[in-house]
């Protein structure tokens, strides 16, 4: 590893990178502590830390400590999430955008420019929720009892800004540095809060209420959890292909055999993330809109926290449902087959075109639901383990697929960037290794 390490810093285009990723990050670690105006900061954290439990504890998570904190970060990436999955929706329903997904370069950059515009649209919203669940706050949250639409519309704009400006890091950083700009991002949130975790699981030994046992017991199932996560997203389905022979010009091509490798995660930790964003863009709304005397909203709100069984099923229904969509827009066995059968490929046993096609599909979905299923046991776990066996597992299964996925995949880019330049990299083991220059 540390060879590896050593390697990296010897090709300046990889080095260039990574110091570009870690400024980008630092700047948006330093934009989670910059409060927004007309709040009492030493009220809200009073408050919050009386309320860390269900959703502001998510949504803090999410935003790297910043919606606790109610700084110009406070809505994190959430929103362009949102509008990310909304587009990709209305790109299997809508021909218009079906067309325009479908027209290269020029079509993409019209559906981010969409995607960007929609970002917008839902900050606007959840920052007047936000603003107006500060007014209603308990205990005067705002600065010499502040407030109206002067209030409204200055955190509307300023969370806002602050959305829009974490979305251009995410891009940024996609197209210049390395690893996916915007799971870095929500990874460099995650980890900042894992510090404060565990400085509040050490107070809850020396006070007496954990057991040493109980941090031992958090401590293999973290291990466990971990190497169980990265070996479903390394794991993979092998299909035999056969290429027959053939004559091309005057030299006989062909007559060898590969396999098709699929993911029984192929989505990665995305599912993850679209169901965590679609979850708290409602639930956001309804903290501020819930009251006593709207019974039914405050009953929605209460049991759409995190925990509650109402929360849990919807939660594992939308992780379900996003590993095959997401599934279905990166893998088209469709394309494959016919790709397949255009150089003479074929799998064993089956004949080419639309059997095959319908061979893989039916392969591609039987072990899409083996990493569905393990995805939402994991999101579920701190759940299980808080209801059942009562121990707080601070670092949660949400959290620990995001960090343990998006390390993964950033580890994925850099090797194969060592690769290519003959160098030797992180993952030894399944590949031929490098040679030194």
């Amino acid at each position: 590893m540390w060879e590896a390490i050593n390697n990296v810093f010897k090709i300046p285009e990889l080095k260039r990178r990574i110091m570009f990723t870690l400024a980008l990050l630092a700047v948006y670690r330093m934009g989670t502590h910059i409060p927004i105006p007309g709040v009492d900061s030493a009220q809200l954290a009073k408050f919050m830390s009386e309320h860390a439990e269900g959703i502001f504890g998510f949504l803090d998570m999410f935003s790297g400590g910043a919606f606790n904190q109610m700084t110009v970060f406070a809505l994190g990436i959430m929103p362009y999430i949102s509008a990310s999955i909304i587009l990709q929706l209305m790109t299997v329903v809508v021909p218009a955008l079906e067309r325009l997904s479908k027209e290269g370069e020029a079509g993409r950059k019209k559906i981010t420019q969409y995607t960007r515009y929609g970002t917008v649209g839902l900050s606007l919203i959840q920052s007047l929720g936000i603003a107006i669940g500060l007014e209603g706050m308990r205990g005067g949250t705002l600065v010499n009892g502040g407030g109206g639409w002067g209030f409204r519309v200055m955190t509307m704009i300023t969370l806002t800004a602050g959305t829009a400006f974490i979305m251009w890091l995410g891009e940024q950083i996609t197209e210049r540095g390395i690893g996916n700009g915007i799971s870095l991002i929500i990874f460099a949130g995650i980890v900042a809060g894992v510090p404060r975790s565990f400085i509040r699981t050490i107070q809850q030994i020396i006070r007496g209420d954990m057991r040493l046992t109980s941090l031992i017991a958090i401590l293999i199932i973290i291990v466990i959890v971990t190497a169980a996560t990265v070996m479903m997203q390394q794991a993979q389905r092998r299909l035999p292909v056969q290429y027959a022979k053939r004559v091309v010009g005057r030299r006989m091509m062909g007559g060898s055999s590969t396999h098709i490798p699929i993911r029984i995660n192929s989505a990665g930790v995305m599912p993850v993330i679209f169901a965590s964003s679609i979850i708290m863009f409602p639930v956001t709304i309804l903290k501020f809109a819930a009251n006593p005397d709207r019974p039914f909203v405050q009953w929605l709100f209460d049991n759409l926290q995190p925990g509650s069984l109402m929360y849990i099923v919807i939660y594992i229904a939308a992780i379900i449902f996003f590993t095959y969509f997401y599934t279905a827009i990166i893998f088209n066995p469709v394309d494959l087959a016919d790709n397949m059968k255009k150089y003479g490929g074929f799998i064993p046993g089956i004949r080419p075109g639309r059997n095959t096609s319908q061979y893989i599909d039916r392969v591609l979905t039987r072990i899409t639901l083996v990493g569905a299923l393990f995805l939402s046991a994991i999101a579920v776990l701190p759940t299980f383990l808080y209801r059942y066996l009562d121990v707080q597992f601070y670092f949660g299964g949400t959290a620990l697929l995001i960090v343990v996925g998006v390390g993964l995949d950033t580890i994925q880019q850099i090797e194969s960037h060592l690769l290519m330049r003959h160098y030797n990299g992180f993952l030894r083991k399944g590949r031929i290794r490098g040679g030194r220059r």
